[in-house]
C-alpha cells in the first residue's frame, strides 16, 4: 500500500468483501466502490461508482490481483444492464448484481436476457418479493437476501419461490451475528457474506493520472467510421497512463488474453478497437485529473531515448520504447519496474530487462539510467564511445512536441 500519492499520481481504491460457501471457504468477492462522491451529482453516483470499480479493478490493479481465480460480483446500474454503457469485459468469473434501486421494467428484462445469452451470470441484490425483481428470477443464478435489514416475515415464501429454480444459489448477506449465521444454516443457503465472517478489505495503489484530453481524443479516433490504427497507437503511446491501462486491460483474465505482448501495437491488436473504445468510455465516466505536462514529457523522453539507442544494442525499438515507458511510470508511482512488470502481459525479453536487467533491453536501460544519473564514463563505455547528448536532445524535442500537440488540440 502507498500511504501518500506522489506528484502526478493519484491513489486508487477498490473494496472487496469475501463471499463464503457453507464450509467456510472463500469462493468469490463482491467488489465495492471506495472513494469520494463529493463532486458527483446525485443522479450519477451509482453509475460513477460502478465505472470506478470496473476501471480500477481491471486496469489499475488487474483483476487477477484483486480476486485471483475466484469469481467477482459487481454492482450494475440500469445503464449497464440495458446496454447504454457497454461492459468491457467478458462473462468469465464475473457475476453482475442487479441493484435493488433498478426499476425492473421491460427494457431491463430485455437487457438482462441479452446479457445472460452472452454467458453472463446474474445476481439479484437485496431481493424483496413484490419489488418487481421477481420477474428476473428465471434469468438469475444468484439471489441475495439481506438478513440484517431485510423483511424476514416472508422469508419462507421467498426461499420457496427461489427454490423453484434449481440453478439459483441463495447468498445470505448482512450477517453480523451468530443467530443470523445459524438462520443461514437452517435454510441451507449456499453462500454467505457479512461482518460476522469477514469485513470488507480496501485495496489501494498509486496510479498515474491519465490525461482527460487524451481519453477524449482517443474516443474520437476510435469512433471514426474509418478508424486509423496509426493515430490510435500514437494517442495511446503518447500518454503513459493510457498505455499502462491498455496493457493491464490486455492482461485481464476476463478479456481472455493469453499472449505476451512486446509493444503497444500488439496490446491494441490483442484487445481490439471495440474493447479499447469501451475502456476509453469508462475512463471518461471515471473522470480524474490530468498528469502534469512536465511529468508526461519526462516519461516520454525516457521512452523515446530508449527507442533511439535500441539499435546500438541489437534491441527492438518498439520493445525498448515500452521498457523505457514502464520504468518511467514505475518511478512516478513509487514502485519498482519489476513490481509493475509482474502485473503486465509482457514479452519475456521485456520482463527479463525490467525484473533482472538482462538481455539487450537490459543494456539499453542501463545506459539510459547511467546518462540520467550523470555517469558519462559508463555511457561512453557502453555506447561505444559515442556522445549520447544529441540523441537525448532529439528525444526531448520529440516529447516536447508530443505534449505541445496535446495542448494545441485543447485550445
Amino acid at each position: 500500500m502507498v500511504p501518500f500519492p506522489l506528484p502526478g499520481t493519484q491513489l486508487v481504491h477498490v473494496g472487496r468483501q469475501p463471499i463464503f460457501d457453507a464450509t467456510g471457504d472463500v469462493v468469490a468477492y463482491e467488489l465495492l466502490f471506495r472513494g469520494s462522491m463529493d463532486a458527483i451529482e446525485a443522479g450519477r453516483r451509482d453509475t460513477y461508482a460502478t465505472s470506478q470499480v470496473i476501471v480500477n479493478a481491471f486496469t489499475e490493479f488487474g483483476i487477477d490481483e484483486v480476486v485471483g481465480d475466484r469469481t467477482c460480483f459487481i454492482n450494475m446500474t440500469r445503464e449497464f444492464l440495458t446496454g447504454e454503457l457497454t461492459l468491457p469485459f467478458g462473462p468469465d468469473h464475473v457475476v453482475l448484481e442487479v441493484l435493488e434501486t433498478v426499476d425492473v421494467d421491460d427494457e431491463v428484462i430485455a437487457g438482462v436476457s441479452a446479457l445472460v445469452a452472452q454467458g453472463y451470470r446474474i445476481a439479484l441484490d437485496d431481493f424483496v418479493w413484490g419489488s418487481g425483481a421477481e420477474r428476473l428470477l428465471p434469468l438469475a443464478s444468484f439471489v441475495k437476501l439481506d438478513l440484517l435489514q431485510g423483511d424476514l416475515s416472508h422469508l419462507d415464501e421467498i426461499v420457496t419461490a427461489c427454490r423453484q429454480y434449481p440453478d439459483i444459489k441463495i447468498v445470505a448477506e448482512g450477517l453480523e451475528t451468530g443467530e443470523q449465521l445459524a438462520l443461514s444454516n437452517r435454510y441451507g443457503f449456499e453462500l454467505r457474506q457479512g461482518y460476522v465472517l469477514s469485513r470488507p478489505q480496501v485495496l489501494t495503489a498509486a496510479s498515474l493520472t491519465p490525461s482527460k484530453l487524451r481519453r477524449l481524443e482517443l474516443i474520437g479516433a476510435l469512433s471514426a467510421a474509418d478508424a486509423d490504427i496509426e493515430k490510435i497507437l500514437t494517442i495511446i503511446a503518447g500518454d503513459p497512463a493510457l498505455t499502462m491501462r491498455v496493457l493491464r486491460a490486455s492482461n485481464s483474465a476476463a478479456v481472455g488474453a493469453t499472449s505476451r505482448v512486446s509493444s503497444v501495437r500488439q496490446a491494441v491488436v490483442m484487445l481490439g478497437l471495440a474493447h479499447i473504445r469501451q475502456w476509453a468510455m469508462l475512463m471518461v465516466v471515471d473522470d480524474v485529473a490530468e498528469a502534469t505536462e512536465v511529468q508526461m514529457a519526462d516519461a516520454l523522453t525516457r521512452a523515446r531515448l530508449c527507442e533511439n539507442v535500441a539499435s546500438a544494442f541489437g534491441a527492438k525499438s518498439d520493445a525498448a520504447f515500452m521498457a523505457g515507458l514502464i520504468t518511467a511510470v514505475a518511478q512516478m508511482i513509487g514502485l519498482s519496474p519489476a513490481a509493475i512488470a509482474h502485473q503486465l502481459p509482457l514479452d519475456i525479453e521485456i520482463s527479463a530487462a525490467l525484473e533482472r536487467g538482462t538481455g539487450a533491453l537490459g543494456q539499453v536501460l542501463r545506459v539510459v539510467n547511467a546518462y540520467e544519473r550523470g555517469d558519462l564514463s559508463e555511457v561512453a563505455a557502453a555506447y561505444a564511445g559515442e556522445d549520447l547528448s544529441g540523441t537525448v536532445m532529439a528525444a526531448m524535442r520529440w516529447s516536447t512536441m508530443a505534449v505541445a500537440a496535446t495542448q494545441a488540440a485543447a485550445a
